[in-house]
């Protein structure tokens, strides 16, 4: 069922290391043992990975950190240094001879550029590496470190360099900074234009990330569409919120792949250390529950980890553990809210799923709605809403009709049409007392299917309503495609209606928009009788709000339809008096 506004994933990845992989084995294997003088330098000329034996050449100065001119002072000469820094800038990889010192052996070094800098691989004496190779080295070092779709540091390289940050921090002030980015709506793109787009836009995705960092910063792709960033040596909190600042911005202008325009946002997650965690599990769970508030906060945003965040992720959890067994529990239950034509006519009623928890009390269906969806549990509570709904409502005169709406979880598991059918042979109540309501997401995916669906619907005389129109997409190929019974304006064009006179240009056009195509028009929302005039001034067919009827519970029904309808009444008493 869909959340009403008059009642009414990200998950955590899970931060546990993977095994180690070949490709990471062989680098640690070679680096410890490669007679080679291997070395790897960040974006700042400071050396991130070298072989063990490096060390014991260069002595004390060969530390994580060290300035690439302390270990190879020879590339600040002119000479050196410009061919030096064409690889270092995208060139293509050279073999260098130093000048030799005197008593020893000529040197040579193969200097190539990665993703975030440079590596180098030193031979000494006669009879060196052939050039093949040495790229085969460079080749075979590079993928160990380094993702192949985008050229970022892989995931092995990221829990590595995070382990190192770590061990080289203390005390209670923040020295680093970990932030977990996400891109928002990465799978449409994906799902619509094709693997190959997705791969376009991953790569196009960590070019801007790359762009954004300055020193001290390094990126990784972490897995699929997410990406993190290690943070050091800066002034944090601000820091981390001037990356993630610069980020958010950065994926609002649009992405164009094969000449066709996609907008990408990003979500982050930021966590520090010490203060959020002194252990790479620890430090990345905090992240990724900062990245889910920035999803549920609406995307396109970046939150930092605060305790209530854990403890409302707790409580989520404990809530999709209830909801599972609420339905067998009884805890689910419907209100009904009136459905009123003017002048005074309770024409239905729509059913509003509720639930009620033991030990919290009544929970928003704009809480456990979403739950429910994203834990495929749609299917068996809407079956049972509806069925509910059309009991229920077979006690009432059989003129009222009842509504109930769908969410699209539901309308895309393929078995609607049976369900419906079979429900309305089973309780035996007349299709055209039933009206489903659907919202224009729905409509977004699998148009023609979801179109053959619609139209099912209607021959099997079941009235069909567009929930909630002009606050999605109201695309008017909908109402061409398909002819709905009823158009609904949302509550957001109604709640100003009697002052807003871009609101009443907008809700007049709906109105006459529908009329014309022979569609009903009903109006939620409608709270005072200033509204109520005016909607009925306008020849709205159907008003809906707690100024007219407030949701009530099936026991209340009986009362409402048999007493005269006051409300509606003097409403339209004074509608005809302003008149």
């Amino acid at each position: 069922m869909h959340p009403k506004a008059s009642g009414a994933g990200k998950e955590g990845k899970g931060p546990a290391p993977d095994a180690p992989d070949t490709a990471e084995v062989l680098l640690v294997d070679l680096l410890s043992n490669t007679a080679d003088l291997v070395s790897f330098y960040d974006r700042d000329f400071r050396l991130t990975r070298y072989a063990t034996r490096l060390k014991s050449v260069y002595g004390g100065v060969v530390a994580s950190g060290a300035a690439i001119w302390e270990i190879y002072p020879t590339f600040l000469l002119a000479r050196y240094r410009d061919e030096f820094l064409r690889v270092f800038q995208g060139g293509s990889p050279t073999s260098i001879d130093l000048p030799p010192s005197p008593g020893e052996a000529p040197r040579s070094v193969f200097v190539f550029s990665t993703a975030n800098g440079v590596g180098i691989i030193e031979s000494r004496g006669p009879g060196g590496r052939s050039a093949a190779e040495e790229q085969e080295h460079v080749i075979l070092l590079h993928q160990a470190t380094h993702d192949v779709l985008t050229g970022l540091q892989n995931r092995r390289r990221f829990g590595e360099r995070l382990q190192q940050v770590l061990a080289a921090i203390g005390g209670p002030k923040p020295k680093a900074a970990l932030l977990q980015i996400d891109l928002d709506d990465f799978k449409a793109v994906n799902d619509t234009l094709g693997h190959g787009a997705g791969d376009t836009l991953l790569q196009l995705a960590a070019g801007r990330i790359r762009d954004a960092l300055q020193e001290g910063e390094s990126a990784y792709r972490y897995a699929g569409d997410e990406f993190a960033v290690i943070q050091v040596g800066k002034e944090q909190p601000a820091a981390a919120e001037r990356l993630a600042g610069s980020l958010v911005e950065a994926f609002k202008q649009p992405f164009v792949i094969n000449d066709i325009t996609v907008f990408v946002g990003s979500s982050i997650g930021i966590a520090f250390a010490p203060e959020h965690g002194t252990d790479g599990e620890q430090l990345m769970k905090a992240a990724d529950i900062a990245l889910y508030a920035a999803k549920t906060d609406g995307r396109g945003c970046a939150r930092i980890f605060n305790r209530a965040m854990l403890l409302l992720l707790e409580h989520r959890e404990n809530l999709r553990r209830s909801l599972r067994t609420a339905l067998e529990r009884g805890e689910l239950y419907l209100n009904y809210q009136p459905l009123i034509r003017p002048p005074s006519s309770v024409i239905g009623f729509e059913a509003l799923l509720r639930w009620r928890h033991p030990e919290i009390g009544i929970i928003p269906p704009s809480v456990f709605i979403p739950i429910a969806e994203a834990d495929g549990l749609m299917d068996e509570i809407g079956r049972w809403v509806l069925e509910e709904a059309c009991r229920q409502a077979l006690t009432w005169p059989s003129s009222l009709t009842i509504a109930v709406n769908l969410s699209p979880a539901q309308f895309l598991s393929g078995s609607l049409t049976d369900t419906v059918a079979q429900i309305i042979d089973e309780v035996g109540i007349r299709a055209d007392r039933l009206e489903l309501e659907i919202t224009e997401t729905v409509l977004l995916e699998k148009t023609v299917d979801n179109i053959d669906t619609l139209n099912t619907l209607n021959v099997l005389g079941i009235r069909i309503s567009l929930d909630d129109f002009g606050t999605y997409y109201s695309s008017l190929s909908y109402l061409k495609n398909f002819p709905f019974d009823t158009l609904k304006i949302d509550q957001y064009f109604i709640t100003d209606l009697d002052t807003d006179s871009k609101g009443q240009t907008i809700v007049r056009s709906i109105i006459n928009l529908a009329h014309g195509l022979g569609m009903s028009v009903t109006a939620e929302g409608v709270e005072t009788w200033a509204q109520a005039r005016w909607l009925i001034k306008e020849n709205c067919d159907c008003l809906q709000g707690n100024f007219l009827g407030r949701p009530l519970e099936i026991e209340e029904i009986g009362d409402f339809i048999n007493r005269p309808a006051l409300t509606v009444g003097r409403a339209m008493e004074q509608t005809k008096g302003a008149g």
